[in-house]
């Protein structure tokens, strides 16, 4: 890796990773966290939830607002509002309170991802940008990764509490990363107007564009099945499976790696064999992994190790998918990159929440209901896209 790419790479990398540490770091505690403040399941489930909606819904003002101001002064701003949410989090004295710090963390860290990719999009475009993206991915994997490991270090010595302390010296740590390292990618000639009618045009063309839709809904139900495997995993693992706190960390690592580990092959691969081929045959084989495991479980089939390596597999077709579908949804709307990124984003949050909220009500501590909502994402995904290489193609004739 050259160090144009490198060093971005690790800047926009250490700064993306606030996000999904916030929602990773926690996910050991999350049983304990329900018995202490008296939740539910259900209730621990839509802390995850309320995350992703205010993640997604802020997209939209970090977006635009990146275009108007710089990519730099929407990032302090998240990282503040990141930082309040955190604080709300540790001091949390009931399930409503965390659910609103939760909500609050969600709303900062939104810039925290919206922005850098505008910023990938500023620097490159094409097989470059697709190398960037999947580079910036291959340092946040480190979160899923290491982030529920460091989650069951912290509840061995202190309790729940502590970890969003953790994440509040994170953000503070960010801070510095911003200031310090991450200069200013988008020159004031290119910065376009804060204004609804601007906005509004900027929507209505990708509304109206089925191949930036297409791409976006793609990779959120890509990425939804990813969140139903978080919201559920904790309790699926040590529950059904009965792991503790430090087992279920190192088996969610495991399937992090696949996902991110592919990730880091989507350039490659797209530079040799185009991105929409990659695209395509990567989501075969994410809905053909994820379907079967369901099959499996539904015949009562489905053993730790089985579920660890179907999901390993299923997620390493999806590091395929991600990075790529994102690349190709920016590619064509440069002008107006930040207001693209931040509406994928959005929708993919969106899509993400709607799913968990729709598979909590089958939840039911077991494996096979959170089989199936992966398994469900994995045949959205495989039906848009080919309905996304049927547009391409019609599009060269």
């Amino acid at each position: 890796m050259t160090d144009r790419i490198l060093r971005p790479a690790l800047v926009l990398g250490l700064l993306s990773s606030i996000g999904p540490f916030a929602i990773d770091m926690y996910l050991p505690a999350m049983p304990m966290i329900g018995a202490d403040l008296g939740g539910s399941v259900q209730a621990m489930q839509s802390t995850i939830t309320a995350y992703f909606i205010a993640f997604g819904l802020a997209q939209l003002i970090y977006g635009p607002w990146a275009d108007r101001s710089g990519r730099k002064p929407p990032l302090y701003a998240g990282i503040a509002v990141f930082i309040l949410g955190s604080l709300v989090c540790t001091f949390a004295p009931t399930v409503e309170w965390l659910l609103a710090g939760r909500f609050v963390q969600g709303l900062g860290g939104a810039a925290l991802m919206v922005v850098p990719r505008a910023i990938i999009r500023d620097m490159y475009t094409g097989h470059a940008a697709t190398r960037l993206m999947a580079a910036v991915m291959m340092v946040i994997s480190v979160s899923p990764m290491l982030a529920p490991l460091a989650g069951s270090g912290v509840m061995a010595v202190l309790d729940w509490r502590a970890i969003f302390g953790v994440l509040v010296v994170a953000a503070f740590a960010s801070l510095t990363i911003l200031a310090l390292f991450q200069p200013e990618t988008l020159a004031p000639a290119d910065r376009q107007p804060l204004n609804l009618g601007v906005m509004r045009r900027g929507a209505a063309k990708l509304f109206t564009d089925p191949l930036f839709m297409g791409l976006t809904f793609l990779g959120g139900f890509g990425m939804a099945s990813f969140f139903v495997f978080i919201a559920s995993a904790s309790f699926v693992y040590t529950g059904d499976f009965g792991l503790s706190p430090t087992g279920f960390s190192l088996a969610f690592a495991i399937n992090a790696i696949g996902f991110f580990g592919a990730s880091q092959a989507a350039g490659p691969l797209g530079l040799r064999y185009g991105a929409a081929r990659v695209m395509a045959v990567a989501s075969v084989g994410f809905a053909g992994f994820t379907i079967a495991l369901f099959a499996l479980a539904l015949a009562g089939g489905v053993s730790l190790p089985v579920c660890v390596v179907g999901l390993f597999l299923a997620n390493a077709c999806l590091g395929l998918i991600i990075p790529t579908t994102m690349v190709m949804a920016l590619d064509a709307h440069g002008d107006i990159a930040g207001l693209a990124s931040s509406l994928g984003g959005t929708l993919q949050m969106l899509a993400g929440g709607v799913m968990i909220a729709a598979a909590g009500p089958f939840f039911d501590g077991t494996v096979t209901p959170m089989l199936g909502a992966i398994a469900l994402c994995g045949g959205l995904v495989l039906a848009l896209s080919r309905l996304v290489s049927a547009r391409q193609a019609a599009a060269l004739v």
